[in-house]
C-alpha cells in the first residue's frame, strides 16, 4: 500500500550508482573468445569495451581476472588494460573465481555490495562466482551482452540460472545510463555520450545527429 504522504522524488536504494558498485571482468581472454557460440562476439567484445569505459568515466572500481593466462588462454584481450593500463590483473588456476584468495581480497577491498558482472563463460567463469558471492550477501548484476557462452542455450541457461539464485540481468548501455541518470550532470555528460557514440551502435548515430542538428548539449 503506496502512502502518498511518503512519496517523494528520489531515485531507488536499488539503483546502481558510482558510488555503491565495482565492476568485475572475467576472462576476457582469446582461447576463451574462441569456444563462445552465444552470440556475435565482435558484439560482445564492443559491449565489454563499453562497460569498461562507462566505469572508467565514473571512477567505479574494478576487478580484472584471467584464468591460466600463462599456460592456457593467453592474456584478457588488449583493449581493458588499454582502457586501464595501471591495474593489476589477477591471475588464477579455478574456473571459479570466487575461490580465488587474491580475486575476493580485490573485491573485499572495494568497499561495495553490489558487483557488476561480465565475462566469458556465462555458463561457468560468470554463474560459478555470481553464486558464490549472492551465497555471501552480495547484490550481482550480470552484464548479459559482456558475456558468453559455447551456446546460446548454455548462456540463456546460465542467464536464468543466475536469476533464479537472485541476480539481476542488465546490459551495459543500461549500466552506463544508470550510474549517468540525469543529462543535468554535466561532468560525465560529454564522457557518456563519447562513450555511446563510440560503442552504442545506432543510439550513438543518433547521438552524433542530435548534436548535428540541435546543438553540443543535446541529451542522450
Amino acid at each position: 500500500m503506496v502512502d502518498i504522504t511518503e512519496v517523494t522524488a528520489a531515485p531507488s536504494p536499488g539503483l546502481l550508482t558510482p558510488d555503491n558498485c565495482t565492476m568485475l571482468f572475467v576472462d576476457h581472454q582469446p582461447q576463451m573468445f574462441f569456444g563462445t557460440g552465444s552470440g556475435d562476439r565482435t558484439a560482445i567484445i564492443n559491449a565489454t569495451v563499453g562497460l569498461a569505459k562507462a566505469a572508467k568515466v565514473f571512477d567505479v572500481p574494478v576487478v580484472l581476472s584471467a584464468v591460466a593466462a600463462e599456460s592456457f588462454s593467453d592474456p584478457i584481450m588488449p583493449q581493458l588494460p588499454a582502457v586501464f593500463p595501471d591495474h593489476e590483473i589477477i591471475d588464477r588456476t579455478s574456473m571459479n573465481a570466487w575461490e580465488d584468495p587474491a580475486f575476493v581480497e580485490a573485491v573485499k577491498a572495494t568497499g561495495r555490495k553490489k558487483l557488476v558482472i561480465a565475462g566469458l563463460w556465462t555458463e561457468v567463469c560468470v554463474v560459478l562466482p555470481t553464486l558464490s558471492a549472492l551465497a555471501q550477501g552480495y547484490e550481482v548484476y550480470v552484464v548479459t551482452d559482456a558475456s558468453g557462452g559455447v551456446s546460446p542455450q548454455a548462456h540463456e541457461h546460465a542467464v536464468q540460472r543466475v536469476i533464479q539464485a537472485g541476480a539481476v540481468p542488465v546490459t551495459w548501455v543500461q549500466v552506463l545510463l544508470e550510474l549517468q541518470r540525469d543529462w543535468a550532470r554535466t561532468e560525465t555528460y560529454a564522457a557518456v555520450t563519447d562513450v555511446v557514440k563510440e560503442h552504442g551502435g545506432a543510439y550513438g548515430l543518433g547521438i552524433v545527429y542530435a548534436q548535428a542538428v540541435i546543438g553540443a548539449h543535446a541529451a542522450g
